[in-house]
């Protein structure tokens, strides 16, 4: 009878050609400490690679016989190892059980290796690779795991797919109606969302008042910032819902802060974490880490997180530097944060500079996205933020939808919400605001005076002259 799992994955992988099948993508010869097994695992999985077949007990021992590499003492003791594997192909284990047990042994094993090479990489016994590819080394290690969904099938999968179509799906609400109204009820899980914008035009208010208002819905939020400080994140957040301006922060007594703040407390059951990373030094490898590192040490997994923002993210793939062209680099920065909204099941909202010529430009497009049109290309939703002078003095902003895979973006093309700079704060607008915008997706807007901006006769399909985004 074999008692080390490694002989009994070694067994199945010979006479169970289920199992073999299912589980031998993920096995690694370097996962076997004993070096007859890791032979043995390499002939086992050569044949079965080149054959498409089980190896027999004959065939292993002949190729075992005629390989030029091995010792005599290796050839033996695998003969040995052979030998007795197969006087126990009889003794049957539980399949689910034994795939389980499989795919555990391939996730402390890759854990163990990433580890080891790790400190070879530290103590320079490894000059092949460097420090920098330590953290992707433990993520690849720690994303170990069987994935037994082989795709969907059309005719067999009908009535899961009746039940997909009359499914609600889950979605992370706005605290604003018209956000809820163009995404049919809030951003879906598993998606990326971005705002665009030029510099202090309002990405980060943005963000600030919708990771407060899904705090305030009691949902766990993630905030990372990698432009500003924790502090000024949590500043700008307590003025939202204290509902206090950011000067009022600095005024206000302490008895009275605790008292305000009491009242958000006890009205707010999710949790708000705010981590701070230095400008293009944090990637998805680094959120993925932060991501496993909360659920251990505070039990804490978010519902959204929330990326200021994605231009000063570095990528995982890419190294800072690189012969890459701006595209490629932050469409994989876009792809790789959306993987990670898949990953974790949940939306991420993040933010992106306008371009020079977007900056200036008084109707805002696709095409100025900063730095590469590979961002739009990958997120779900986005839309610009736009700004003047008289929307200022109005205390408005107007928002452009770019992209929006949750609904047709002609309704509502274009719409205003309310905006107190200083209290960090949006808000909905009368509705009578947003049917004065003449490409907001309604045909019969009426040809009459814009009340919203100050009684002039004209609509906001025009040039938006003095715009800025």
């Amino acid at each position: 009878m074999m008692n080390r799992i490694e002989q009994t994955i070694l067994k199945n992988l010979i006479y169970n050609e289920d199992y073999t099948r299912k589980v031998i993508p993920f096995i690694r010869d370097s996962y076997f400490s004993d070096q007859s097994e890791r032979i043995i695992f390499k002939e086992i999985f050569e044949f079965t690679n080149k054959y498409k077949n089980l190896p027999t007990h004959e065939a292993l021992i002949i190729n075992l016989t005629e390989s030029k590499n091995l010792t005599e003492p290796q050839l033996q003791s695998s003969i040995e190892l052979l030998n007795t594997i197969h006087q126990n192909k009889d003794e049957k284990v539980e399949m689910k059980w034994l795939t389980e047990q499989t795919e555990k042994f391939c996730q402390d094993k890759a854990i163990y290796n990433a580890i080891m090479e790790s400190v070879g990489i530290l103590d320079d016994r490894n000059t092949k690779k460097t420090k920098g590819e330590i953290p992707k080394l433990l993520a690849d290690a720690l994303g170990v795991s069987f994935d037994s969904h082989v795709g969907h099938d059309y005719i067999q999968d009908s009535d899961e797919r009746y039940d997909f179509y009359h499914r609600v799906e889950s979605r992370i609400k706005f605290d604003l109606d018209i956000f809820n109204k163009i995404t049919k009820g809030g951003l879906p899980l598993k998606t990326l969302n971005i705002a665009l914008a030029g510099t202090d035009v309002g990405k980060s208010l943005f963000m600030c008042h919708v990771g407060a208002g899904c705090l305030s819905q009691g949902h766990n939020v993630l905030y990372i910032t990698l432009e500003m400080a924790e502090e000024k994140i949590a500043e700008r957040i307590d003025a939202n819902l204290l509902n206090v301006t950011l000067d009022e922060l600095h005024t206000i007594g302490k008895d009275d802060y605790r008292r305000k703040f009491d009242i958000v407390k006890n009205k707010t059951h999710g949790k708000l974490i705010i981590k701070e990373y230095p400008t293009a030094s944090a990637s998805s490898l680094h959120f993925r880490a932060l991501l496993n590192e909360l659920a251990l040490k505070k039990n804490f997994r978010p519902d959204i997180i929330f990326i200021d923002y994605l231009n000063i993210c570095s990528s995982a793939r890419i190294k800072p530097g690189g012969n890459v062209n701006s595209y490629t680099y932050i469409k994989s920065i876009a792809e790789e944060l959306r993987g990670l909204a898949v990953e974790n099941n949940l939306p991420i909202v993040s933010a992106t500079q306008t371009t020079r010529s977007g900056y200036t430009n008084s109707d805002p497009g696709l095409e100025d996205t900063s730095e590469s049109f590979g961002l739009p290309a990958t997120a779900d939703f986005m839309f610009a933020l736009v700004t003047n002078e008289e929307l200022e003095n109005l205390n408005q902003i107007l928002v452009k939808q770019l992209k929006n895979r949750y609904n047709d973006p002609s309704s509502y093309k274009r719409f205003v919400v309310g905006i107190d700079r200083a209290k960090m704060k949006l808000y909905d607008v009368e509705e009578s605001a947003q049917r004065d915008l003449a490409d907001s997706g309604q045909d019969d807007i009426p040809d009459r005076p814009l009340n919203t901006f100050g009684n002039r006769e004209r609509k906001m399909n025009d040039k938006f002259d003095g715009l800025k985004i």
